[in-house]
């Protein structure tokens, strides 16, 4: 097949103890899934969830330098753990969801939280401020036939070695196989999907020159470093 421009490259993350590359088909997010950030950004108790999309494109694949994204003056971190899809669903019952699982990583949620509100304040999608260039640095992908699937474990988050998140995956809301039965009733989930499970308190701002730690026990660990604006 001719392509009337060059075709780029496919976006992908690398498996941890392979050579392989996994192919990323979309990027959702699950909005507020931890109590005490649900209750930071407003919201109270076990709400229906719901979701937002990344671009593929937006991944940063081992982290490194992140650039400060151009018209925000507020950018912020969101530590969470990233679910990888290897198995075609539609309708999965939560009791079958692991089985269509390929792995997991760590990754943030970066987000211009300034642009976001605006959306928020006047009825407007999200995308300006959760859907930009480097919005979704991730970890190399750990399969779960080496790791299982972890339902609990440390989650944190350093900044310039100053801890600024930190909670557990069993605080979840909706668990990993919960959201993957949600989100299957809305969309068949594909091979190279993969799912950003939410983040916990304490979500704050960085700037140029500042260095994030982000670890998930039995999974990973993801540094990245904020950048000057390109």
């Amino acid at each position: 097949m001719n392509y009337a421009i060059s075709i780029w490259s496919p976006p992908a993350l690398p498996v941890a103890g392979s050579s392989d590359l996994f192919p990323v088909r979309r990027v959702f997010c699950v909005g507020r899934n931890y109590v005490e950030h649900q209750k930071e950004m407003g919201g109270d108790g076990r709400e229906q969830p719901f979701f937002f999309i990344k671009s593929a494109h937006a991944l940063v694949p081992l982290g490194g330098a992140v650039h400060y994204p151009p018209k925000t003056a507020n950018y912020h971190y969101e530590t969470e753990l990233v679910v990888a899809i290897a198995r075609q669903g539609r309708r999965i019952a939560a009791h079958d969801a692991n089985a269509h699982i390929f792995g997991y990583a760590v990754g943030l949620d970066m987000t211009r939280r300034d642009l976001q509100q605006i959306g928020k304040d006047k009825g407007r999608p999200w995308d300006f401020g959760k859907n930009f260039d480097e919005a979704a640095p991730c970890s190399a992908l750990v399969p779960a036939a080496s790791i299982g699937h972890p339902a609990k474990g440390a989650i944190r988050l350093t900044v310039n070695g100053k801890e600024r998140q930190r909670a557990d995956l069993s605080d979840m809301i909706w668990s990993v196989p919960e959201q993957i039965e949600y989100l299957s009733l809305y969309y068949t989930l594909e091979p190279g999907d993969v799912i950003f499970t939410g983040t916990p308190a304490g979500v704050g701002p960085v700037n140029p020159g500042d260095a994030l730690h982000a670890v998930i026990d039995g999974v990973g660990e993801l540094k990245i470093t904020i950048a000057p604006p390109l």
